[in-house]
């Protein structure tokens, strides 16, 4: 399962999408599976640029 970062206030929208393994994950990451993160990568949010999930696997 991936991880998305969310934006600062509840109910924000995931600022950066994470790999489940990413050491980089931050206290505001929340699970999300494969189709959700590859929508969000789809519709501009930010990969992590450690783990990069938009490379595929």
């Amino acid at each position: 399962m991936d991880h998305g970062d969310r934006g600062i206030g509840n109910g924000r929208p995931p600022v950066r999408m994470h790999a489940a393994g990413c050491w980089d994950k931050r206290t505001r990451c929340k699970p999300a599976s494969a189709d959700l993160a590859r929508r969000g990568l789809a519709e501009g949010v930010q990969a992590c640029p450690h783990c990069r999930p938009d490379a595929g696997s």
